[in-house]
């Protein structure tokens, strides 16, 4: 997608609206991104966010329950949300006839979800099931996105476990909903994206007629999430019942992805020449040639890079055996970032992992749901939908000593070091 397919327009009562026609196949997507996530739950409400995108699938004042599924299932789409740490987003993927249906059911619990003690009390069994399956009862669950941000921040915002605590969930009230959703779900706090086969004035009167009376709502104010540096390596350890090997993860902070860009955009490409197939640094060095690792990867972002504002962290993870002592691991980790920062990737290195990333980048872009998912969180986050077609430009233009920079200032007195530790392996040490 080129940046003029791109119309943006904003209504009265604050939504901005982004439209992406592209007329390769008869089909819709449609996203709403909600500017709250994890890190804008309020101390005691653990998970909150989490909780509420699932209310919000429990009907509204005009449809009853499952009636946003049927809609949708019954023209031959899909849908879904999720909730990240600065967003929480809603969509769907349908033939292009049932573009107005999609946007009226968008529209309708933007206007007022169906908040009921019945929905509350079922959707927190749910994520507590969603919890149990997904980390309580898994091997390496949380690990690392839940278990290492109380180690590298300090911060309830950006440490705390934003999936969800039994203790927190069972506590939510209606009120508490109701609060939550006059609050955040304002027309001014989200972004609704169009794309796919549409026809741009068309869809542009559809939206004013169905998010157009949408009552305004002041958009809150978001506070700062920033927090100091650390000054020293920050360790932590966490016991799994259920890891059949020790695990790391190790965390840094990074430059804020927003405000400088192409100095984050360089700790990305560091994480490729890390970690992306077999041949990269770490799995030659660790797995196939000393055979310290059994799995290494290092990426930005807990989840993606580009996914959140700042603070945003570098993440390396190694799962290795029981009898490699974790100081060699981190000796021969930290060495590779010692190599690089002294000579950077080779050029060919560099031209080979970025040429992948770019690969990788317009294969997922090539999925419509995907670069409207795209579009819509680059316009919340940045205020720039078409940054989302401007990033190979961007990561080409990382250079060698660009890397080697990124790789000098992830040093081992500023950061956080995570151990995962199989429960027989703990017990055994008493």
């Amino acid at each position: 997608m080129v940046d003029h397919q791109l119309h943006r327009f904003t209504l009265p009562n604050g939504l901005r609206v982004v439209l992406a026609p592209d007329d390769t196949a008869p089909v819709v997507a449609v996203s709403v991104h909600y500017d709250v996530g994890f890190r804008s739950e309020p101390e005691g409400r653990t998970g909150f966010a989490h909780l509420f995108e699932h209310l919000m699938f429990q009907g509204s004042e005009s449809l009853g329950k499952l009636a946003h599924f049927r809609h949708v299932q019954g023209s031959g789409g899909t849908f879904n949300g999720s909730t990240h740490q600065d967003y929480t987003d809603y969509f769907e993927m349908l033939p292009s006839a049932a573009l107005e249906r999609a946007l009226f059911l968008e529209a309708d619990r933007m206007r007022a979800p169906k908040l009921t003690e019945e929905n509350l009390r079922n959707q927190v069994d749910v994520v507590k099931e969603e919890i149990r399956l997904n980390v309580l009862n898994r091997p390496y669950g949380g690990f690392p996105w839940i278990l290492l941000p109380p180690v590298l921040f300090d911060t309830f915002p950006n440490a705390h476990n934003g999936y969800g605590d039994f203790t927190d969930l069972e506590q939510a009230s209606v009120d508490d909903c109701a609060a939550f959703f006059d609050t955040y779900y304002a027309p001014s706090n989200a972004v609704l994206t169009v794309a796919g086969h549409l026809d741009v004035d068309k869809t542009t009167e559809l939206v004013h007629r169905h998010f157009g009376d949408v009552p305004a709502r002041p958009r809150p104010v978001r506070p700062s999430f920033a927090e100091p540096l650390p000054t020293t390596e920050l360790r932590g350890t966490h016991v799994d019942a259920h890891a059949p090997l020790p695990g790391i993860a190790l965390g840094y902070r990074v430059p804020d992805p927003v405000s400088d860009l192409d100095a984050y955009l360089a700790y990305v490409v560091l994480s490729q020449v890390l970690s992306d197939g077999d041949s990269s640094r770490l799995p030659h060095r660790l797995v196939h040639g000393e055979a310290l690792a059994i799995e290494v990867g290092a990426g930005c972002g807990l989840f993606q890079p580009l996914d959140v504002r700042d603070p945003d962290a570098f993440v390396a993870t190694i799962i290795h055996s029981s009898d490699v002592e974790q100081a060699r691991v981190l000796a021969a980790f930290d060495d590779e970032l010692e190599i690089l920062a002294s000579e950077g990737p080779h050029v060919d290195e560099l031209a080979r992992v970025t040429a992948r990333w770019t690969a990788a980048l317009h294969g997922e872009h090539d999925r419509l749901i995907s670069r409207t998912l795209s579009y819509g969180a680059f316009e919340l986050l940045h205020g720039r939908a078409e940054l989302s077609a401007e990033l190979p430009e961007l990561i080409g233009r990382v250079t060698v000593d660009h890397v080697a920079a990124a790789a000098k200032a992830l040093r081992p007195d500023a950061r956080a070091v995570l151990t995962v530790e199989p429960a027989a392996s703990a017990g055994d040490a008493l």
